[in-house]
């Protein structure tokens, strides 16, 4: 079986831009992190389960646009957040018809991704 690369891993993220999917939250909105319990979720946070990340773990997504904690969601994929000093990129995904700007999807998602290198693509 062939390892899969971390481009090759960011290739696929980047094409379901505009897409569809469906994931369940595991980390809803106003929860801590299991290993850092000063680090609070502002947003719901969770996985979609089409498709393995390079830790061989379900993709983790940001789920954008509810202010209630979900068990899970269903979405467009808005844009990819790409870290360069990880090994795991992101996805981002909002209700269909609700779209955000670079600036808020930044502001939204800083609590975690402020530890990383990092970078939205849209």
């Amino acid at each position: 079986m062939k390892n899969i690369t971390k481009e090759e891993i960011r290739s696929k993220l980047i094409s379901l831009i505009g897409k569809v999917v469906e994931g369940v939250i595991d980390r809803p909105l106003g929860s801590r992190h299991p290993n850092f319990p000063s680090m609070i979720y502002r947003v719901n946070y969770g996985y979609i389960m089409s498709i393995k990340a390079l830790d061989n773990e379900y993709q983790d997504a940001y789920y954008l646009g509810s202010d209630v904690p979900l068990k899970e969601f269903k979405g467009i994929v808005i844009a990819v957040i790409t870290r360069d000093s990880d090994n795991e990129d992101k996805i981002v995904v909002a209700p269909p018809g609700i779209n955000y700007t670079n600036e808020e999807i930044e502001e939204l998602i800083n609590f975690q991704e402020q530890y990383f290198v990092h970078k939205i693509i849209r």
